[in-house]
């Protein structure tokens, strides 16, 4: 039996293309929201007009491979469920990091990526993120780059023909340009690209958002958008446009390049479960980097 939530899904799904209402490029990655089961992650997500969703674990399993919902007898249903909501999941963030140089433990990291990209190219995301992450104590940091920029190309060869793009993220020790751009261009694959955390590359990189697109923007596919404030020696992640991390400039930054992506708003609260819950953050980001995005020409 058809319910109500699903009728009106699945007749939206149906709409012409000139009766559909055109969504801004706004996504969340489920790392915002960690108790919510997938049919809440949906429906909010739509309810609120975001265009994408990010998937960075559901509930209590960060390994969307073995994420019930995404296991291949149900990913048929998964899909059918995105369209009926009008989404589409911008990337799959994998744990999986390229710094180890035990090649055991490297191998391991390697073997989630795979299954990540097999996994995307089933649903049908474009992209699979995964880390640099750390500067090996007594490795060179020309080595160290230079492994991590090999280990990216051999998983980029292993997507080639499965339409999805492996996207390094500027994260840990890897938030500055110069290092991202030499890895990038080490790995010298086209499908091998860059997720853009631009709170990141602001803060731990201490970058303007301007200088870091001009030196990084042809590689950016998909971006993680985030505000914070000094907190002692640490940061605290506030309201988007309540902090210091200037988040409307980084979207003015990318849409001045004609950045074609996501705007997906990772809001921590897997890590930080003192900060603000999903309910309030992901509808009052829609509203603020809805504003942003139209103030930069984005429509």
């Amino acid at each position: 039996m058809t319910t109500r939530r699903e009728f009106i899904g699945t007749a939206a799904a149906l709409l012409l293309p000139w009766q559909a209402p055109k969504k801004l490029p706004l996504g969340f990655s489920t790392l915002g929201c960690p108790t919510w089961p997938w049919p809440k992650i949906l429906d909010f997500a739509a309810e609120h007009q975001f265009a994408a969703v990010e998937l960075r674990g559901i509930q209590t399993n960060m390994d969307l491979t073995k994420v019930p919902e995404l296991a291949p007898e149900h990913l048929a249903d998964a899909r059918r469920q995105l369209a009926a909501h009008g989404l589409s999941v911008s990337c799959l963030g994998a744990s999986a990091h390229m710094h180890e140089m035990d090649p055991v433990k490297h191998a391991v990291q390697l073997d989630e990526a795979r299954r990540f990209i097999d996994l995307a190219q089933a649903l049908g995301a474009p992209y699979v993120r995964v880390f640099g992450n750390e500067y090996v104590p007594g490795v060179p940091r020309a080595e160290m780059l230079a492994h991590i920029a090999s280990a990216l190309r051999g998983l980029g060869d292993y997507a080639r023909g499965k339409n999805v793009t492996v996207i390094i993220e500027s994260h840990g020790d890897f938030t500055d340009s110069p290092a991202l751009l030499e890895i990038l261009q080490r790995a010298d694959s086209p499908d091998v690209a860059l997720l853009w955390d631009a709170h990141h590359t602001f803060v731990s990189g201490k970058e303007q958002p301007e200088d870091t697109v001009r030196q990084l923007g042809r590689y950016i596919r998909h971006t993680h958008l985030k505000d914070s404030v000094a907190a002692g020696n640490d940061r605290r992640y506030v309201l988007t446009g309540t902090g210091d991390v200037p988040v409307k400039r980084q979207i003015a930054a990318l849409a001045q390049i004609g950045y074609r992506g996501f705007f997906s708003f990772e809001w921590e609260k897997r890590w930080h479960p003192d900060i603000e819950e999903p309910e309030v953050a992901f509808a009052q980001y829609a509203s603020v980097a809805g504003r942003y995005l139209r103030d930069a020409g984005v429509e």
